[in-house]
């Protein structure tokens, strides 16, 4: 599998010399207004603060339908975000059970289900507001094993390194299944973005971030290039404040696990 980037310094990544590496809030800032100003941003406005909806969102649903890794799945794990809206619903509609994050895995049953063969209304139950209604909230035994997963990003490296919107619950969400080992190393992790959102860009990627083995947008499919290091084994718990410790329950599950 893939780890991307530019290492942190004392990330315990090796004693090489060190490489200057972008901030990634300027990142952030750079293409949350650059996607405004192109008038390239959609519905929700503005862009800043979220993952960014985008021109051609579906396109690169559709593009992500195509390859391998998509035909082969038959459960997703999807970020609830509106750029990936178009890749929930059609999960649904072909057949694939979809897996979404209660918001700041707050609940003890932290993840919302999908089922297609349980939903009448796969567009509302798609949405942020109708995956509550709609969908079925399950703990963590209740998960089944997922075949891809789908991540929202602000921008993404050309080598597959994402820069999320700064909260870090996607690569939480990505640890906690793996602590549970509901996905594995050879677990296909993708992205949908807008072109102008891929960056060529030295990104600080540290050893809890996960990245991207399909970096998809409306005009191309890359796959970044394999360097050996892996994806993020579970949870680092040393990077857990007191505080988040106390906001997830299934932290505290797993920790006394």
């Amino acid at each position: 599998m893939r780890r991307t980037g530019v290492p942190d310094v004392g990330t315990g990544d090796g004693g090489g010399t060190e490489t200057e590496a972008v901030d990634k809030a300027s990142v952030r800032e750079r293409i949350w207004d650059d996607l405004e100003e192109s008038g390239e941003a959609r519905f929700p406005f503005p862009p800043h603060g979220r993952i960014p909806n985008f021109a051609g969102a579906s396109d690169a649903a559709d593009r992500l339908a195509e390859q391998p890794e998509w035909n082969e799945a038959t459960t997703i794990k999807a970020n609830p975000d509106a750029p990936q809206l178009p890749v929930r619903r059609r999960a649904l509609r072909e057949g694939k059970t979809v897996y979404m994050a209660v918001p700041r895995l707050s609940d003890e049953r932290c993840f919302l289900k999908l089922d297609p063969d349980d939903l009448e209304d796969y567009d509302a139950a798609t949405t942020v507001s109708g995956s509550s209604k709609h969908g079925e909230q399950v703990g963590p035994e209740a998960v089944d094993r997922v075949d891809l997963i789908v991540s929202g990003s602000v921008a993404v490296t050309e080598a597959g390194g994402r820069i999320g919107k700064g909260e870090g619950y996607s690569d939480l969400e990505y640890a906690v299944l793996r602590e549970l080992g509901l996905v594995d190393e050879s677990t296909p992790v993708a992205t949908t973005v807008h072109e102008r959102q891929v960056i060529d860009d030295a990104v600080a990627i540290a050893a809890h971030d996960v990245a991207m083995d399909l970096v998809v947008t409306p005009e191309r499919v890359l796959r970044p290039e394999i360097d050996g290091t892996g994806q993020p084994e579970g949870i680092d718990w040393d990077l857990l404040t007191d505080e988040r410790l106390e906001e997830i329950p299934v932290l505290d599950r797993l920790e006394s696990s």
